[in-house]
């Protein structure tokens, strides 16, 4: 019975080497990149390495040889191209030391050794080509721009010329018995008559110049100089001397062209002397003060022309010239107030419009490194740019910046020309990467690395 067991098995074992013998090899569906990263071929294929991509099968992959692995081929110049760990696809800081996927099916990235050097300035970002390109990543050189002129924008309020602001008042008190301009916002000439006051004290003091004429001598003298002092304009002076009657008011008269802005009295009511009947402004220019900011201010002298525009008049630019620059600035703005004179020809404009600014700052003179504004990621306390190193490897560097122009701003520091910036999909970098933790441990000067063991690199 055992031998008949015996000769069964060596039958069996026969068959199925015979069937094994007769097996017609399997043809790859196609091949795909050794280390699992989304690139196919539908023939064999090799890296840029030298390393064979492997053959998948409608059945799984191609099987493995039991004998040990061959060492994984060194391209030229002997670096070194083993795969150190595998780093989070969207750029969280987790590793791992084998292949895995992340919670949405994504494949982890591995990190080699070539890519790992010592010579990478801390901070360095690495983007494999194939997410570069999805990315749109686009880079510039720093380059020196001539200092040409350029515009610094500002935000501004019109205001009244303080320097034709009037204030009229009477000098004697009395009753308002009549208002020639009774409402705010009506126009006035000089010399026109606003309003008129009946004051017993004006007319006791008309009474006792008469008086004193007919006595003559310097008593008449003093007198004429009382009624000056109350304001008594010299053709009443001089009516009253021809007629010999005092007149029962008073005419109060405009001292200046402009526009009634402010009239807090009524016909009727009883005013004190010295107290405001009208306020008029003069409209023909008006100031505009512009907030500029600390960093623009050097650029601007007075004498400089300046456009501003007004949601009330779109397509219109109304044009004129920087006055004053006030001496302190805003402590809570950082911003700096520069007086612009407006004319204001044909009335259009009002006070406490809002207008946006363009200010022509003068020419620096000597031409300046700079790089474009896109370049620049600003955090607040510090501006950094990323500099391409090549091989899908950008540096974060801190910049020193100095003028802005309309689309580029000058380096002080940090770079220097040909340097080339990236200057599109910044933040999709800082996204992709996790750039502000790289950020932090360039500015604490950390430079451990990530070992094979899933250090957080």
């Amino acid at each position: 019975m055992r031998h008949l067991f015996l000769a069964l098995t060596l039958i069996g074992l026969a068959i199925v080497g015979f069937a094994r013998a007769d097996d017609t090899p399997r043809q790859p569906l196609f091949y795909q990149d050794p280390d699992g990263k989304p690139f196919y071929a539908d023939g064999p294929k090799r890296t840029a390495d030298g390393r064979d991509y492997k053959p998948v099968f409608e059945d799984g992959p191609a099987p493995q040889a039991a004998a040990e692995p061959a060492a994984p081929a060194k391209p030229a110049g002997g670096r070194d191209h083993r795969v150190l760990y595998y780093r989070n696809p969207m750029g969280l800081p987790d590793t791992s030391p084998k292949p895995k996927k992340d919670s949405m099916g994504m494949d982890y990235l591995p990190v080699y050794a070539d890519e790992d050097t010592q010579d990478d300035p801390p901070g360095t970002v690495r983007i494999t080509p194939g997410r570069l390109q999805t990315l749109g990543v686009r880079t510039e050189a720093a380059e020196m721009r001539p200092a040409s002129a350029r515009s610094v924008r500002a935000t501004g309020i019109l205001q009244f010329d303080e320097r034709h602001l009037v204030t009229v008042t009477t000098r004697v008190p009395g009753w308002l018995e009549h208002l020639a301009v009774a409402a705010t916002g009506d126009p006035v000439k000089r010399g026109q008559v606003l309003a008129e006051i009946y004051s017993p004290e004006m007319v006791a003091s008309e009474d006792e110049y008469l008086v004193a004429a007919r006595m003559g001598g310097a008593v008449g003298a003093a007198s004429v100089q009382r009624l000056r002092a109350l304001d008594i304009p010299d053709d009443e002076i001089a009516r009253l001397r021809r007629s010999g009657r005092p007149a029962r008011r008073i005419a109060v008269m405009a001292q200046a062209d402009g526009v009634v802005i402010d009239k807090p009295v009524q016909q009727g009511m009883r005013v004190d002397a010295g107290e405001a009947l009208y306020k008029t402004a003069d409209l023909s220019n008006l100031w505009l003060i512009a907030q500029v900011q600390e960093q623009d201010l050097g650029a601007i002298v007075p004498g400089e022309g300046a456009r501003a525009t007004f949601v009330a008049f779109p397509g219109r630019t109304f044009e004129g010239r920087v006055d004053f620059i006030y001496p302190t600035l805003s402590a809570e703005t950082r911003t700096a107030r520069v007086r612009i004179v407006l004319p204001n020809p044909d009335g259009a404009l009002r006070a406490a419009m809002f207008a946006n600014v363009q200010i022509d700052a003068a020419a620096a003179g000597e031409p300046v490194l700079s790089v474009p504004n896109s370049a620049v990621l600003d955090s607040g306390t510090r501006q950094i740019v990323l500099v391409a190193r090549g091989e899908g490897r950008f540096e974060p560097r801190p910049v020193q910046l100095g003028v802005h122009g309309d689309d580029w701003v000058q380096v002080l520091g940090g770079i220097k020309p040909g340097d080339r910036v990236v200057v599109g999909a910044n933040f999709l970098i800082d996204a992709e990467s996790n750039l502000r933790a790289a950020l932090q441990g360039f500015a604490d000067g950390d430079k451990t690395k990530p070992t094979q063991q899933g250090a957080t690199p």
